[in-house]
Order: structure tokens, then sequence, then C-alpha cells
């Protein structure tokens, strides 16, 4: 006859086994839905680790909340709530390249790839294509506008212009996406070198600017300005113009890195060639220098941040200039972007092995 404390023993150990493999059943529930792909919507369920390959090209923080990011070759993200989001051109993405991401006054995602623009209404992804090429000459200028890279388009040019030709750049308000024509000469072996290569600005002053490879333009909502490569001569600065990156720093100084001369500056009067003034050529330093300029951002302390091709990023304090690289923590010398965010942060993307990254007062720290 089996005893009450060996009938007890059994029945706990029955009861400890179906708790264990209960646990372990919800353990592996959890585990699958951690590792769950929705094919529909591209979204990974999983800690807060970006998991592009291809690089980071830019960065947002939209009105609802969420944090966008684009790569070089794999789409866009979107972090909602720890939960990152991906979309590609099979999910309404014009191309897999996003150059940069902007926000308009309706709270619309708009997304300049590579070759195109899509748009997110917060539901869906898809490719923008209406296109007005009949008022390229009629210049307006909006506190709510945005500016895009011309774009090949069926039936028109397949360089950066119009049918035509014309160099220019797209123009969105509340009248819809419109071509504007710069005003250089027309000159259709030299469309690429005036197609737009860098994100727009807005100075506090209301002058609009957009970089092209081969100028910096400017407009006020009634003249122009043009930085060129004439312009660099007829004032005696050193360097030729290759623009990579603008921004207008606390002071309303127009800073430009240009891949090759280095970093311009310009307050509005004269203009100087930063990287010749303070000797950080690669003849100058025989190592990590500043002339391969892609990307220039101002952290919270007014310090100015370059990120370039190879030399990984470079601060300036007002005095001083300090080199980070590799052995500082960054997992990529190539910084395409350079983002400030909301809370003042200041985020840095790359070249592959990519990461969002953020410096910590010595270091630099992957966030995401």
């Amino acid at each position: 006859m089996i005893s009450n404390d060996v009938q007890m023993n059994a029945h706990v150990k029955f009861v400890n086994f179906i708790l264990i493999f209960l646990v372990i059943s919800s353990y592996q529930d959890s585990l699958l839905q951690a590792q769950k792909y929705d094919q529909n919507t591209k979204t990974e369920f999983e800690t807060a680790r970006l998991h592009f390959v291809s690089g980071v090209r830019a960065f947002l923080e939209d009105s609802h909340g969420n944090t966008w990011f684009g790569s070089d070759r794999e789409g866009a993200c979107m972090l909602r709530e720890g939960i990152f989001t991906y979309f590609t051109t099979e999910n309404g993405l014009s191309n897999n390249q996003v150059r940069n991401i902007y926000e308009d006054e309706s709270g619309i995602i708009w997304f300049e790839c590579g070759r195109g623009l899509s748009t997110y209404d917060g539901q869906k992804m898809k490719v923008y294509t209406e296109r007005n090429f009949l008022s390229y000459e009629d210049w307006e200028l909006s506190g709510t506008d945005l500016w895009f890279m011309s774009d090949p388009v069926a039936g028109y040019s397949n360089r950066h212009g119009d049918r035509d030709g014309r160099p220019g750049i797209l123009h969105y308000n509340k009248k819809g996406l419109t071509f504007r024509s710069f005003p250089v000469p027309r000159d259709t072996g030299d469309v690429f070198n005036n197609s737009v290569s860098t994100r727009f600005i807005k100075l506090k002053n209301g002058t609009f600017w957009i970089g092209t490879y081969s100028k910096v333009i400017g407009y006020n909502g009634t003249d122009f300005s043009i930085i060129s490569n004439e312009y660099l001569r007829q004032n005696g600065v050193p360097g030729s113009m290759h623009v990579r990156d603008i921004m207008e720093d606390s002071h309303e100084n127009l800073w430009i890195a240009n891949n090759g001369s280095g970093i311009l500056k310009y307050n509005g009067k004269e203009i100087i060639n930063f990287t010749s003034q303070n000797k950080l050529s690669q003849e100058d330093t025989k190592g990590n220098s500043l002339e391969k300029a892609f990307s220039i951002g101002e952290d919270s302390f007014g310090n100015i941040w370059f990120g370039t091709s190879g030399s990984g990023v470079w601060r300036f304090d007002g005095k001083t200039v300090e080199n980070f690289s590799k052995e500082d923590g960054l997992e990529s010398n190539h910084i395409w972007t350079i983002y400030k965010t909301k809370s003042g942060e200041l985020w840095f993307g790359g070249a592959s092995p990519s990461g969002v990254f953020m410096f910590n007062g010595k270091t630099f720290e992957r966030k995401y």
C-alpha cells in the first residue's frame, strides 16, 4: 500500500511538471511572437536594434511620435512604441534608397528616394506620381513648402531635369508638385552637375537653400543667390564645389560640406574654406582629414560636427577641431547624415556597418 507521503510527493511532482510545461510553452509562444515576421507590413517584433546593413542615410521624428530611418539600399523603417516596421519597394516605396525624409503640414511623411518619391499617410505607403512640368519658371515660396530632387519620369528626360533638359527641383505646396527650373544656363551635358545633392534648408531670415553637386542655390522669394566654382574663384577661396550637405548654425552661418575641398563657411557676406584655414587637408594632416565632407550638424552646446567619407567625424567647438573615428566607438568612418532630435540629441548615421550613434561626451555609443 502506498503511503500518504508518497502520494503527496507524486502529486507535487506532477503539479510542478505541469507548471514547468506551461512556463516553457508560454516562453516558446513568446519567442515565436518575438520572431514573427509579417510579410505584408514588414514588421519585426524585436528589441530596439535597427537591422539595416547597407547604411543609414536619413532620419525624421514626425509629429505622431514615430521615428523614421532611411537606408542606402533597404528602404525605410518606422520605429513606433519600440516596434520596427520596415518598408521597401514591395510596400510602396519608389526605390529602396531613401535619401531624405520630410513631413508636410498635413502630417503626410515624404520619402525622397534614389529614384522617385513616396508618401505615408499613417496607414499606407504609396508612390507619388503626380508632376506639373508646365510652370517651371514660376518660382514661389511659403513657410510650409517641401523641395525634392528632380527625378526621371516616364515620358520625360532620363536625367534629373525636365523633358527639355532643364536642371531644376521639385516643389511641393498646396497646389501640388511642380518642377521649377534653376536660374542657370541650360546645358544638357551638365544636368547631372546641377542636380540636387542635399536636403533643403530654410534659414531664419526665410531664405530657402538647396545644394546641387556643383552649386548651392538660395532663393528668398524674389531673388536668387548662387555659390559656385566661379563665385569661389572671384572671391579667392580655394577648392571647388562637390556639395553633399548644407546647414545653418545658431549664429546664422551657412555651412557647406564638399566631397573633395572640405567645409565652406558663409556668413552672408564672405565665404572661407574652413578646411584650408584650419590646415585639415590630407596634405596637412597626413592621416584623417576634413576634405571629403558629407554631413554637418550642430549640437545643443553650439559645437559644429562634420561627417566625412573615410575620416570619421570632426567636432569644432569654436576654437579647436577634434577628430573621432572607429577607435572612438564609430562602426563606420563614413558618416552620411547628422540629425538633431527634438530632445536635443545628435544622431549620426553612415555607411555599412550601419547603425545610429550618439556621442556620450567621450566616445560614441550605438543607440539603435
